[in-house]
């Protein structure tokens, strides 16, 4: 019975792989994209398609982009909308740093070391486990974790690609989970605490809202995300016969392990500058209303990413040989870059689609109507809980920002969820599953562009198709997982973080 679940789900799966794959270069297929956005755009604003914004009143309308204003706006920001696109600086700062570690062979000694530490069954676990830690340190799970997973996975003989993408199961599809507090928690407590207002003007949601909830998360995904790759995905991406040639793990030279060592040194010197700048009250790292996380080391994070990778680079690389004069340096600079050619390609076109997309406001109406819909259906507690987070992972395939998201669907199910008798806590948390669940397969969000090219280093011939194919099944899983714990915790009234139960009273 499971052997023909289990052949049934591939070969659908191996479908939605083939017909993605079968459509254009992701490159065109974003450019594709961003032409039926002016075309929607042109069809929505003639047929007056609108919405009432909740979370303020404003009629909103879809905006025509095949206009004279909107061809304007198109011309005009056309080398902003590149240029600014999120990750394309912060990819590019960070591959500087990670270019001299990898051209000094810190990455590869790293790495060697790492493998021969760990047991052999629990590198999935940690790799999950890492990339779901990563959220608290900005982009850094997108930049580093993901590419050095497939690393190490390749070296072990295991297909790299699914290594990549245990890692982007746990960075992309864990995002709301952590054992720390986020960025992210502080931003959505602020919208939910406005949201909350409207039906009680002194409620306040504190941004440990959550906490005791999305600790436990940690884990479930850790576990999720484990499981469903030695399962499903490894198995079904079978043995990797690519081009790329496997490193073999190698015993540590003397002068390597010297190199660890004193990058060790310079780790706890950097380490104790963050302390200095962090811990006093008036600490110089802190942020402007003197918070550690709102101060430049977390929000700068990438910028502390290339000067601790550049630093640690240059200590081993020197220390163990690799470096001779500086120009290795910048040759492991300039090296590092040769492999963002076909990102900075596709970026450009996936820049102006995701641009354009948000001007029309067609995700915005969509997300209006929507929520419009749901709100009508009056449910009882548990269907409206999965109704959703389906809804909510629904509204993310649309929508890439989860702050942006709740500023236009808290407004409704808060209120909705108090007038019922729920905490404004337990819907943040709620929306928080469905928007996490299915970033892994939504070309909105910010980093899919660049995890397609990793793929390709390995597989030339991978695409959308390709990337949407390995990890659904890792969004099905988290989904399923996700909402069953929700319940549970919901069955077994357990506060979802402290002084945030589950229940609103007058």
């Amino acid at each position: 019975m499971k052997q023909n679940i289990k052949k049934i789900s591939n070969k659908f799966i191996n479908i939605i792989e083939r017909g993605g794959n079968a459509l254009p270069h992701p490159a065109a297929l974003f450019g594709i994209f961003a032409l039926l956005t002016l075309l929607l755009s042109a069809i929505g604003y003639f047929l007056n398609w609108q919405g009432v914004n909740p979370a303020n009143g404003e009629n909103v309308k879809i905006i025509n982009l095949i206009s004279v204003e909107g061809l304007h706006r198109i011309l005009l920001q056309l080398v902003d909308n590149y240029t600014g696109f999120a990750p394309l600086g912060i990819v590019m700062v960070a591959m500087l740093g990670i270019g001299v570690a990898e051209s000094s062979g810190l990455i590869k000694a790293a790495i060697n070391a790492l493998i021969q530490r760990t047991p052999k069954y629990a590198i999935t676990f940690m790799i999950v486990f890492t990339g779901v830690i990563s959220n608290v340190a900005s982009d850094l799970g997108y930049i580093l974790i993901i590419p050095l997973s497939g690393v190490i996975f390749h070296t072990l003989g295991r297909n790299p690609i699914a290594g990549m993408s245990a890692a982007f199961a746990g960075v992309s599809g864990g995002f709301s989970a952590n054992l720390l507090i986020g960025t992210i928690d502080p931003l959505l407590a602020g919208l939910s605490t406005e949201a909350a207002r409207i039906i009680d003007p002194d409620y306040y949601v504190m941004p440990t809202a959550n906490y005791y909830f999305m600790a436990v998360s940690t884990f479930l995904i850790a576990i999720s995300g484990t499981w469903i790759t030695h399962i499903w995905v490894e198995p079904r991406l079978g043995r990797y016969t690519g081009e790329v040639k496997i490193e073999p793990v190698q015993k540590l030279k003397s002068s390597e392990k010297k190199g660890l060592r004193w990058v060790i040194v310079v780790i706890l010197l950097w380490l104790t500058i963050f302390a200095f700048g962090l811990i006093p009250d008036n600490g110089f790292l802190r942020g402007k209303d003197n918070t550690v996380l709102h101060s430049p080391l977390i929000k700068g994070f990438i910028a502390v990413l290339f000067l601790m990778a550049s630093s640690c680079g240059i200590v081993f690389g020197y220390i163990s040989g690799n470096f001779k004069k500086h120009d290795d340096v910048i040759n492991g600079m300039s090296t590092s870059f040769k492999s963002l050619v076909s990102f900075l390609v596709l970026v450009f076109f996936a820049s102006q689609f995701v641009a354009w997309f948000k001007w029309s406001n067609l995700g915005l109406v969509l997300a209006i109507k929507g929520a419009d819909f749901l709100q009508a259906m009056n449910m009882h507690l548990i269907p409206l809980v999965i109704l959703f987070i389906i809804f909510s992972g629904f509204i993310n395939l649309f929508m890439g920002s989860a702050s942006a998201k709740w500023a236009i669907m808290g407004p409704v199910f808060i209120p909705m969820f108090m007038l019922l008798g729920y905490s404004p806590e337990l819907s943040q948390a709620v929306f928080r599953i469905g928007d996490s669940v299915t970033n892994v397969i939504s070309p909105m969000m910010s980093f899919f562009a660049l995890i397609i090219v990793y793929y390709q280093k390995y597989d030339k011939n991978a695409g959308i198709g390709t990337l949407i194919g390995t990890m659904l099944p890792y969004s099905i899983i988290f989904f399923i997982a996700w909402s069953i714990m929700m319940i549970v915790w919901i069955l077994l009234g357990l506060p979802l973080g402290p002084e945030a139960g589950l229940f609103y009273t007058e």
